[in-house]
């Protein structure tokens, strides 16, 4: 059984299957679901800016993994362009510490203040402008939950926390991990709250014949646990939005983000005139009357 943590915290339920089929009206209008995929997360940013350009604005946005720091971030209010800036001149040991033992081999506390410190003021999920849910996985249970309150920071990092290569973070005396080891793409969580639901999916499997160190060995089994189990959440999408080419990406290389930024742009836009939805922003329209 797939579990939501809703308002109560201490209380999880929802029955995500039963959900998905669940009728009646919604209570958002359109909802973006992203998924996991380490640096190719950019990807999703490069998705906003297409889905802004086409006039549209998510009503609820989850993300699971990289596509929970997108998530806040964006709910947070900071532009799409901005998010690239943001990380383009950093790196991987910018963000994280050697901690052997304690269930990881790295501590990510730095990558947490750094991300709590580009959103300003929220510190909250229940006081983002945009209503924000983040998906993990609920390592003591084996189950995939979704926060949609409490705090960013914990949550957030509880969602990205890769087996092995990251510690397991702690809330309310429950232990969770990536979300992707379960559920890498959030359609599950939002597919019974709005009427139309856009799914990226930035966690293509590239072929890895050789594995040199026990961290790419673990990466290597995440990444195919992920594959396995994004495919049944696409399918709830109404749009979903693949970006094959970054493959070749590695999940902690912020190297490539403008090739990856521009991916996730060109699939979105191309994702969103062939469903018929792509309409130029008044913005862009106002730029071009003043030509």
């Amino acid at each position: 059984m797939c579990l939501t943590k809703t308002k109560d915290n201490s209380k999880p339920s929802a029955n995500a299957a039963d959900s998905a089929q669940s009728s009646g009206p919604k209570p958002y209008k359109l909802g973006l679901a992203l998924s996991g995929g380490g640096a190719r997360g950019f990807a999703h940013a490069g998705a906003l800016m297409a889905i802004e350009e086409a006039g549209l604005k998510p009503d609820v946005i989850a993300g699971v993994s990289a596509g929970s720091v997108i998530a806040v971030l964006y709910a947070a209010g900071v532009t799409p362009l901005r998010m690239a800036d943001i990380f383009a001149r950093t790196g991987f040991r910018d963000f994280a510490e050697l901690s052997l033992g304690a269930g990881g081999l790295f501590k990510i506390e730095k990558f947490k203040e750094f991300i709590l410190r580009s959103l300003g003021d929220y510190r909250r999920l229940e006081e983002l402008p945009i209503p924000t849910y983040l998906g993990a996985t609920d390592f003591d249970h084996g189950l995939p939950v979704a926060f949609s309150e409490g705090e960013i920071g914990p949550a957030m990092m509880a969602s990205c926390s890769i087996p092995i290569v990251f510690q397991p973070v702690e809330i309310d005396g429950v232990k969770y991990v990536d979300g992707g080891v379960l559920r890498n793409h959030p359609a599950w969580i939002l597919r019974d709250k709005c009427e139309l639901l856009i799914g990226v999916n930035v966690s293509p499997l590239k072929k890895a014949p050789r594995y040199k160190s026990i961290i790419e060995v673990a990466l290597r089994t995440y990444n195919i646990m992920a594959k396995a189990n994004q495919a049944v959440d696409m399918a709830l999408c109404d749009i979903s939005v693949q970006t094959p080419e970054i493959a070749d990406c590695a999940v902690f290389d912020l190297k490539n983000i403008k090739r990856i930024f521009l991916s996730g742009y060109i699939h979105t836009r191309a994702a969103l005139i062939e469903a018929g939805m792509w309409k130029p922003s008044a913005a862009d329209a106002d730029s071009k009357t003043d030509k």
